[in-house]
């Protein structure tokens, strides 16, 4: 059985709205969440049930990215700037690059999403609960994620994105829906849930009818670090 409520703490501890303190975490806790997540390298995946699986991938990589974030902190971003321009080496590495080792395997964070998640758990509710340290991602839960809970998790992680207007907003007059560029991504993920993306999003909008004949613009995706704290 998996140990989830040190990662619950830290998150409790740290995590306000989906909001991080990656100061105080990085003073107080860096070291316990590398504890933590050593304690897992032992894990096996192919002895979990399917919800079992599900609220393990999410919670490490959740952990991941914090961990990440805390061997840089201070940033600003996960996509840093070089002269006002992307580094767009560095932020691909930063999900690309081998992070971790579950049993004998070595995972980027792209392998526990594009390798296991998706393909292997056909969950679409978990492009709302994986969080990449940025805005324009879901908000990070105050909670982890666990097996008997992680399905009304999920349902409830999409349910707040999908209502959060800043994320999703569908606008009458010019039969416009607009919404994060996560359905963009991901579209085939939710198009194989629901039909499409606009039915997908009905599923969840109670406030507004989409028509079929719906115009979809992405809205700019924010890597602003989601960050309790300002620095200069």
């Amino acid at each position: 059985m998996i140990d989830f409520a040190p990662w619950s703490q830290m998150l409790r501890t740290y995590v306000v709205s989906g909001q991080v303190d990656y100061t105080l975490w990085q003073k107080e806790s860096a070291r316990e969440l590398d504890q933590w997540l050593a304690s897992l390298q032992t894990a096996d995946l192919s002895a979990m049930g399917r919800e079992s699986a599900i609220a393990f991938l999410i919670n490490l990589y959740n952990a991941l990215v914090i961990r990440q974030v805390l061997q840089k902190y201070p940033i600003r971003s996960i996509r840093p700037k070089v002269l006002g321009v992307p580094n767009w080496a560095s932020f691909l590495l930063f999900f690309k690059q081998s992070v971790y080792s579950l049993g004998d395997r070595t995972l980027s964070l792209d392998n526990i999403e594009q390798d296991i998640l998706r393909p292997q758990y056909d969950e679409s509710r978990t492009h709302f609960a994986l969080v990449c340290a940025s805005t324009g991602c879901p908000l990070l839960r105050s909670e982890a994620y666990t097996p008997d809970q992680v399905l009304d998790q999920l349902e409830a992680d999409a349910q707040r994105f999908i209502n959060d207007t800043a994320k999703v907003n569908y606008d009458a007059a010019s039969n416009t829906l607009y919404c994060s560029k996560i359905f963009k991504w991901y579209e085939d993920d939710f198009a194989a849930t629901a039909g499409s993306v606009p039915d997908y999003i009905q599923t969840y909008l109670a406030e507004a009818t989409i028509p079929a004949n719906v115009n979809i613009v992405y809205l700019p995706y924010s890597w602003q670090l989601n960050d309790q704290r300002t620095f200069s």
